[in-house]
């Protein structure tokens, strides 16, 4: 039963993963376990070989908590292979809905995160400020335009990984301030193996030597990182604003001609720009069940730490 709630976690956070502005590592700790996560990443470095010469394959596996990786992971793959096509289509076909769902989720996510302060003081009220102006400078710079490679399939893969677990930042996102992040999905859809595994092979890498950064800082630090990161988490809601209007647009790498600049509006001023419905209604459902979900997962994370 405990693997199978661990399998369900990781495919929450695979399905965040996909999604641009939506951190899995937000679901990891609202889940209770981005801890033994990190931990098990952790534990992988090379005195594990010690470990494999002087006990076998089994000690060592059982020493990273491998089970528990491997369940995670397997979760993680599953969504991202199942709800990637489901996800392109809904973007394009109903984005309000889908934007205001995910905005709900971000905004109750950061309430959750500021519950798990212990105590604000002047130095950590900074800290939050400055994760707020760090996102806000992230999210208004102009995507540059890699090009579609082996090698920047690896890089993208070091980067994106880290913000993936990251609670705050989206690893999506960081692939689309890169401008991957259509060439990544399309290979996911259509199961390119080397691309995938040069992306793999970058996420490894990015993820053996951040693992340790975002431990310690948890460990040292644990109210003030928490602060900085919430920071983030509400510094990106302008990404995820559902109504937009787009000022400009460019012609990506496979020539397609996509959104370059967009502005926030309201409903009423989308409705009066764009001349399209607000789609008002379904927003606001889906923005109750964004926040819904994380209340549940807050109330489902809590019952399996007990």
């Amino acid at each position: 039963m405990r693997h199978l709630s661990d399998y369900f976690k990781g495919m929450a956070m695979g399905a965040a993963d996909v999604v641009p502005g939506v951190s899995g590592g937000t679901i990891a700790f609202i889940t209770g376990i981005l801890n033994p996560l990190l931990d098990g990443i952790r534990a992988i470095k090379p005195s594990l070989f010690g470990v494999i010469r002087r006990e076998g394959f089994k000690a060592a596996f059982m020493h990273i908590n491998g089970r528990f990786l491997c369940t995670v992971l397997a979760g993680i793959l599953t969504s991202i292979f199942t709800f990637a096509k489901l996800i392109s289509w809904l973007l394009t076909n109903h984005p309000i809905p889908l934007w205001s769902f995910f905005f709900g989720l971000i905004l109750f996510s950061v309430i959750h995160m500021l519950k798990q302060v212990s105590a604000y003081n002047l130095s950590r009220v900074v800290l939050f400020i400055a994760g707020v102006i760090f996102a806000w400078f992230i999210t208004v710079l102009n995507p540059v335009e890699l090009e579609v490679s082996y090698l920047n399939f690896f890089i993208a893969g070091c980067i994106a990984i880290c913000a993936m677990i990251l609670p705050g930042i989206s690893g999506s996102f960081i692939l689309l301030l890169l401008g991957l992040y259509p060439a990544v999905l399309a290979a996911v859809r259509g199961f390119d193996v080397l691309m995938l595994a040069c992306f793999a092979m970058g996420c490894v890498v990015g993820l053996l030597s951040f693992s340790h950064v975002l431990s310690a800082l948890l460990r040292r630090f644990h109210d003030e990182t928490l602060l900085f990161l919430t920071g983030l988490m509400l510094g990106t809601l302008g990404i995820i604003w559902p109504w937009k209007e787009v000022l400009s647009w460019r012609e990506n790498s496979q020539g397609e001609t996509v959104p370059f600049a967009m502005q926030n509006l309201s409903p009423m001023q989308f409705e009066q720009v764009t001349g399209q419905p607000s789609e008002i209604v379904p927003a606001i459902m889906c923005l109750l069940v964004g926040i819904g979900l994380v209340w549940s997962l807050e109330k489902f994370g809590q019952k399996s730490r007990t």
